[in-house]
């Protein structure tokens, strides 16, 4: 799976597909089947390079949902997917068994935003599987998380965190090759520190993996703006995607994936 990803010639974006009734932006429009499929075609003929399938919201606040509510979510949906299509899937999720089920139905990258944290079996999952893992920083969880923004040096903790992490998922098998990095903006972050990570972004390079950046529609963008509509950010997002890619992210994590491959490819032509 990873000679499916050339790092450093170019952004790849990947399409954010919430199967879920509560997500912060796009809670409730996806969570069929059917809808979710329509969307998978539309991202893919947007120019997404890989999909990112979600059950369980992560939102500030969310609530933590039941196994089998998961799993009843997110199966059935990479299942049809990988019937009409070749394209990479992730399962974003924290759990072991989704992430195991998931890679049985047909995904191929598991987006762990716990980064190990909330079960370290999942690092077992991916190690066995061999496929590639991303690894997020977060503190305490999205319940919490909001409370637990007290940092000395944000950059400087989230590395430490990086390293500690990585040492444990190699410990269990995980390729170093197969690690991705997400600083999580957003995740138990300020305002102000997101900025502090997206202009340091090269701060992380020595750790050698590529970096993942989920900026899309977040709520740093919303108070920049004044825009209290997830849905208007695209041009916020955008800017922050641009910047992000002229410091070394990866990857792009978005929900608007035409206008924001456009951005990717513009970006890519002037800063790689």
């Amino acid at each position: 799976m990873s000679n499916l990803f050339a790092w450093g010639q170019r952004t790849y974006i990947m399409g954010i597909l919430n199967v879920t009734p509560d997500s912060f932006s796009d809670g409730g429009e996806f969570n069929t089947v059917e809808a979710a499929l329509v969307q998978a075609k539309a991202m893919v003929e947007g120019g997404a390079d890989i999909l990112d399938i979600g059950g369980q919201s992560t939102r500030p606040g969310a609530e933590q949902i039941p196994l089998e509510e998961e799993l009843k979510r997110t199966i059935p949906v990479i299942k049809e997917i990988r019937q009409e299509m070749t394209i990479p899937l992730s399962i974003d999720t924290t759990r072991a068994e989704v992430a195991q089920a998931a890679l049985d139905a047909g995904a191929n990258v598991i987006n762990d935003i716990s980064g190990g944290q909330y079960e370290p079996q999942i690092l077992q999952v991916a190690a066995d599987a061999a496929v590639p893992y991303i690894l997020m920083h977060i503190r305490g969880t999205p319940q919490t998380m909001q409370q637990r923004t007290d940092y000395q040096d944000v950059v400087a903790e989230i590395y430490q965190y990086f390293e500690q992490q990585i040492r444990r998922a190699v410990e269990v098998g995980v390729a170093r090759s197969q690690i991705i990095l997400d600083p999580g903006i957003g995740f138990a972050k300020t305002y102000e520190q997101n900025l502090e990570i997206l202009r340091r972004l090269p701060e992380f390079k020595p750790l050698n993996c590529p970096l993942l950046i989920g900026v899309s529609r977040k709520s740093f963008i919303g108070h920049l703006l004044n825009q209290p509509d997830p849905k208007k950010r695209v041009w916020g997002t955008a800017g922050a995607c641009a910047s992000a890619i002229a410091k070394g992210a990866d990857i792009l994590r978005v929900h608007d994936v035409p206008p924001l491959f456009d951005v990717a490819q513009v970006t890519d032509a002037i800063f790689r």
